[in-house]
């Protein structure tokens, strides 16, 4: 669609539209979960309970959760489960992102299943027009013990070596499947001390997979303050080898973690002073991205509002096609929703960022995704704000 003519002004508080996908008892059941998520104290208590019952595999606890939390913010404990996400998001217009939530495997065995799982996720990205990428994250793939060492090849013991080749070869496997299929990856961003290894993975693949359009996409996370000046060099290596760069810009997800890890070290903190300076990059890195939307294909994947409207008003100022796809947005699946289905109803790109699993393997998500909302500010406090305003719009 052209945009030169395009006088519309982007609103996020059409709760109709942003709700339209929610039954009148789904719309309650998430007011009640997000109204529990904004008690600092029953997410804390949770929490621990839902660690100790996916350790022992508690059958009605895990039914609760399944029908609660896990409910809002995954898409199914398998591929087939999935789909019924993937066809409601679709008549919504917004596309799916696979992503496989398991975390924290070591053994060959668990490590080999991840990889085939996320090939069977690019084998059904392909044949569904409705899932355009499938994810990586590293740390599922190997030890992290061996992408810390990994940094620097040259001091690898040999059993790191070892797993360090076997590492590449099942990140090659998938990004040749994906090319092979059309579908595209996303390389989640991790721990700074394993960021570097991830860097040069990503950038590997990218030569390898990027040349005639945007399969591999690497995260660059903006509360890094070294963050913005690698996008951009990255960018410049890529494109002088005449290869697409691949972005998804987040904000970060580790930050209490990198500031306690960087003190107790005594190393500087990569993170940056002030949320000032993060919204800074972030909205610098977008713009940066969006600028060169011919030789960068770029995801602006946030719950914030001003980078949100932001990204918009640089698609209309450049004169991009609402569905270039080099040019996306992205949220995470049961949250945000008051970004993503306005936007996907004004006919931008979105999708939301889908995981699935086990339910006691995606336990360590489902207990982020609670701690994030315990907030009653900020982004996140805007969810239980849109929810509750469209229950009073429906006179629930």
């Amino acid at each position: 669609m052209d945009t030169s003519d395009s006088a519309r002004q982007l609103s996020f508080d059409n709760t109709a539209k942003a709700f339209n996908h929610k039954s009148n008892g789904e719309l309650k059941e998430t007011f009640r979960l997000f109204k529990l998520m904004s008690n600092r104290t029953l997410v804390n208590l949770g929490s621990g309970l839902g660690k100790f019952a996916a350790s022992l595999n508690i059958g009605f606890i895990n039914h609760i959760i399944k029908n609660t939390i896990f409910k809002q913010f995954c898409g199914g404990e398998n591929l087939l489960d999935c789909q019924e996400t993937i066809d409601e998001l679709y008549a919504n217009k917004v596309l799916t992102i696979l992503d496989y939530g398991l975390e924290g495997k070591s053994s060959e065995a668990d490590i080999d299943h991840i990889k085939d799982e996320i090939i069977r996720g690019a084998k059904l990205a392909a044949s569904n027009s409705s899932v355009p990428v499938v994810v990586i994250k590293m740390s599922g793939l190997v030890d992290n013990a061996v992408l810390e060492a990994a940094k620097d090849l040259n001091t690898l013991s040999d059993e790191h070596r070892i797993a360090y080749d076997k590492l590449v070869n099942r990140v090659n496997t998938i990004c040749q499947s994906a090319a092979e299929l059309g579908v595209g990856v996303f390389i989640d961003a991790e721990e700074s001390w394993l960021q570097d290894t991830i860097d040069n993975l990503a950038m590997e693949m990218m030569l390898q997979y990027n040349h005639t359009k945007c399969i591999v996409y690497n995260t660059y996370q903006m509360y890094r303050h070294d963050r913005l000046d690698y996008l951009k060099a990255s960018f410049e290596t890529l494109n002088k080898a005449g290869v697409f760069l691949g972005a998804k810009i987040v904000r970060g997800a580790y930050m209490d973690k990198e500031r306690s890890r960087a003190e107790e070290l005594g190393y500087p903190s990569p993170i940056q002073s002030t949320k000032a300076d993060t919204d800074r990059d972030y909205n610098a890195a977008i713009a940066f991205c969006t600028e060169r939307y011919e030789q960068i294909g770029s995801c602006c994947a946030t719950h914030n509002l001003e980078s949100s409207y932001l990204q918009a008003k640089l698609i209309n100022d450049y004169n991009i096609d609402y569905n270039h796809p080099h040019i996306n947005f992205c949220q995470l699946y049961g949250m945000s929703d008051y970004i993503s289905f306005n936007l996907a109803d004004e006919g931008y790109n979105v999708a939301k960022y889908v995981p699935y699993g086990p339910i006691k393997e995606v336990i360590p998500y489902l207990i982020r995704r609670a701690k994030e909302n315990t907030s009653v500010t900020g982004e996140m406090g805007r969810e239980l704000k849109y929810v509750t305003s469209e229950i009073k719009r429906r006179s629930l």
